[in-house]
């Protein structure tokens, strides 16, 4: 009986040690296998999207769950650690570095790809150039009628929208464009940059500021076309804008970095060990995952791919 009471008392200690083991496996997650939550710049939503959708075909046990938030609110959610993984449209702030490491964290930042605002309007406006010191003037309240612009133009007040008072686009324009001067009080918040699109779509005197990714046409896969419910303008450096010293975003424009309004796009790892959020990281960084990024219409810098050169002609 002592015999057999030993041989249970093994057999359960047994069972219960792969049980434990077992447990453990399903809550260590490797970088293709496991479950994460990361956080994605809500202008950034096509090119996530389309990684994650490749990723997880590639990959059938992860499961990458992305939460989509203006910049502001994705930052605070990486430092509060409830994520470890962020895709922005900036690095880390001088404090938020030393945040981390002072618990010790030393976050990888990658810089994955380079994207543009678009400035968009409506296809009833008949203008299509704007310089940057124009956007400038009309975001700070310098200029407010079209007329001022174009001074042949009926559309009236200048409607400006941008997707959230808290996204990337307006630290951006605040940081790039008007450089601290404050914006004006007649600009527009929408909620995110689907909103912005359809606001511009419907209203004839109306400028947005935008992702490019939003308004590239993906059926296009050449990537030198628009949504046709938008004009996107060309835009220019110079103070006065002509055809020949204006551009469109389109992906040959933003590598030779004649557009004006480029920014650089991050992945953020704060995660400790290599993990699925190391993984993921890894693939947009990788060849395929930079194809993605490529058809997406932004401009992808870690890999040798090829970039479509466009001729640029005069648009009226």
């Amino acid at each position: 009986m002592k015999t057999l009471r030993t041989i249970i008392g093994l057999s359960v200690c047994l069972v219960l040690i792969l049980s434990c083991n077992q447990t453990g496996s399903t809550e260590t997650d490797t970088p293709t296998n496991g479950q994460i939550k990361m956080v994605s710049d809500e202008t950034l939503l096509p090119i996530c999207d389309n990684e994650i959708q490749v990723f997880q075909g590639l990959y059938a046990y992860a499961k990458v769950t992305p939460i989509y938030l203006p910049e502001k609110e994705a930052f605070k959610l990486l430092i509060s650690d409830s994520v470890r993984l962020i895709l922005a449209t900036r690095k880390l702030s001088k404090s938020e570095e030393d945040f981390f490491a002072a618990k010790k964290f030393f976050p990888r930042q990658r810089e994955v790809a380079r994207d543009a605002l678009a400035i968009i309007f409506n296809p009833q406006n008949n203008d299509s150039i704007i310089s940057v010191e124009t956007i400038k003037d009309i975001l700070t309240g310098k200029i407010q009628q079209w007329n001022q612009i174009n001074k042949k133009s009926k559309l009236g007040k200048i409607q400006v929208v941008f997707d959230n008072q808290t996204s990337s686009t307006v630290r951006y324009v605040v940081d790039s464009i008007t450089k601290g001067t404050p914006l004006s009080t007649g600009l527009s918040a929408m909620d995110y940059n689907k909103d912005v699109i359809d606001y511009v779509s419907r209203n004839s005197n109306s400028m947005g500021i935008i992702g490019v990714n939003w308004v590239s046409d993906k059926t296009d896969s050449t990537n030198v076309s628009f949504l046709k419910k938008v004009r996107v303008a060309l835009v220019s450096k110079e103070k006065i804008a002509t055809y020949d010293n204006s551009f469109k975003p389109y992906q040959a424009c933003v590598a030779k970095k004649i557009y004006p309004l480029i920014r650089s796009i991050y992945i953020i790892n704060t995660e400790p060990r290599q993990g699925l959020a190391s993984g993921f990281a890894a693939f947009i960084a990788s060849y395929r995952g930079q194809l993605i990024i490529l058809k997406s219409g932004i401009l992808p810098v870690t890999q040798p791919v090829n970039v479509r050169s466009v001729q640029i002609s005069n648009e009226f």
